[in-house]
């Protein structure tokens, strides 16, 4: 059969050649539209289910919230197994699907299954689906350099404006903001005056959540002109929050401010984010889709960015401190650096042992068809590019240059043994 083969395509050149030339341009192709990133994504087929249910302990987390969503959880089709982690005031479950499951089609189904399951769970406990996103899917960290701004100013630009901005590119799945303080209204109460008062902790809470509302009217018509009536009652300042009323004594109203105390602070923090040592910084990590190209997503983010830039305060600019784009593009130029090496030294040792340019010619052209092929069939099976797969190409360079040395030195070996029976042939002819 190998013979059959080998015959044919000596007698068929051209169609040969141009089968050589529309496979590597299909292969030039599919290079191009090939993902690539750097780290290999081994993370299973998952979906996050967080539940958030501050102030409680991990026990009362892990029976109330982990245990009846665990439960119901497992009777997901096409699902291999349940985790789950409770920890103080959160709750983390992670459904794992078969590995040939749409990512999409899972979500869905967890989706569902979370409907039915909100009257089950405590009161103001809704559980969300994390980011759709791999382990592997952070393919950027920035921080904002803002040495003009507090951590409270920097946190409210990168949470109101530049998260927004760059959730909009094609690619990323999540943009998470860390560092900084989150601002907030703190509200300080005396206990001695709550109990002079005869005030509870609920009703103050009660009383500012009930005032802190904007409803709706009705529309009426007077003298053919139409009127539309509505409520603004959304707290604008510390002021507003103070003069609130949230009870009475013998009809003069008692406010926030006779029973404490208003204050802009920022949110309680676990732990705090410095940059080499010079300070904390605020930021924000990149989270790539599933299937996304990282080259491209990192990309598109910077490009992004120097959009947003125009728009941010005197000062301030971005910093990035983690892109996965230079390592990609390393991984890239060394595989570029290896095929050159390789027909350098391959054509060197050609051209030394045998004498025979065109034999070097044949040994060179099948590195990057050769290679062109791998790409198709990367993409055939829908597989990404990274670190792994491209050293696996550069090495199996060898292997290709190696066939090519043997089976030229062997045709060349078996030309000159013809060459010399015909050569000695046609003399002993002449002499006779």
């Amino acid at each position: 059969m190998v013979h059959r083969i080998i015959d044919w395509s000596l007698r068929n050149r051209f169609i040969v050649l141009f089968l050589s030339l529309g496979l590597f341009a299909i292969g030039v192709y599919s290079v191009r539209k090939n993902p690539i990133d750097a780290i290999p994504d081994l993370s299973e087929n998952q979906v996050i289910v967080f539940t958030e249910w501050m102030g409680r302990s991990p026990q009362l987390i892990e029976d109330q919230v982990t245990y009846p969503l665990v439960t119901n959880l497992q009777g997901l089709p096409n699902i291999k197994y349940v985790r789950a982690n409770s920890m103080f005031g959160m709750s983390f479950i992670y459904v794992i699907f078969d590995d040939d499951i749409d990512i999409y089609w899972a979500r869905e189904r967890v989706l569902e299954r979370l409907s039915t399951l909100t009257g089950s769970l405590p009161d103001g406990v809704r559980p969300t689906l994390g980011p759709d996103g791999t382990g592997v899917g952070h393919v950027l960290w920035y921080t904002l350099e803002a040495p003009q701004m507090d951590l409270g100013e920097q946190r409210a630009l990168q949470d109101w404006y530049v998260k927004f901005a760059l959730q909009n590119v094609k690619g990323v799945s999540e943009i998470a903001s860390f560092g900084g303080f989150q601002k907030q209204y703190q509200v300080n109460i005396d206990p001695n005056k709550l109990i002079y008062y005869k005030l509870r902790i609920n009703d103050v809470i009660n009383a500012i959540r009930a005032n802190n509302n904007e409803t709706g009217g009705r529309k009426f018509e007077a003298s053919d002109i139409g009127y539309i009536i509505k409520t603004n009652g959304y707290l604008q300042s510390r002021e507003e929050l103070e003069k609130m009323a949230i009870g009475n004594q013998d009809g003069y109203p008692i406010r926030v401010s006779d029973i404490g105390f208003v204050q802009m602070t920022g949110e309680s923090r676990l732990g705090i984010f410095d940059q080499d040592g010079e300070g904390e910084r605020v930021g924000g990590i990149v989270v790539m889709r599933y299937g996304e190209n990282a080259a491209q997503v990192t990309e598109a983010v910077k490009q992004k960015m120097v959009e947003i830039s125009k728009g941010l305060p005197e000062g301030v600019h971005f910093d990035i401190i983690y892109d996965r784009g230079e390592l990609i593009q390393e991984s890239v130029d060394s595989i570029k650096h290896t095929l050159i090496e390789e027909m350098i030294v391959v054509s060197l040792i050609v051209i030394v042992f045998l004498f025979h340019w065109r034999s070097a010619l044949s040994i060179i052209i099948q590195i990057p068809i050769t290679i062109a092929l791998s790409f198709i069939l990367l993409n055939a099976f829908d597989i990404s590019s990274n670190i792994m797969s491209l050293t696996g190409i550069a090495l199996a360079i060898g292997v290709i240059v190696d066939n090519g040395i043997i089976m030229s030195e062997n045709a060349y070996k078996h030309l000159a043994e013809r060459y010399a029976e015909k050569t000695g042939a046609t003399k002993t002819n002449e002499k006779i």
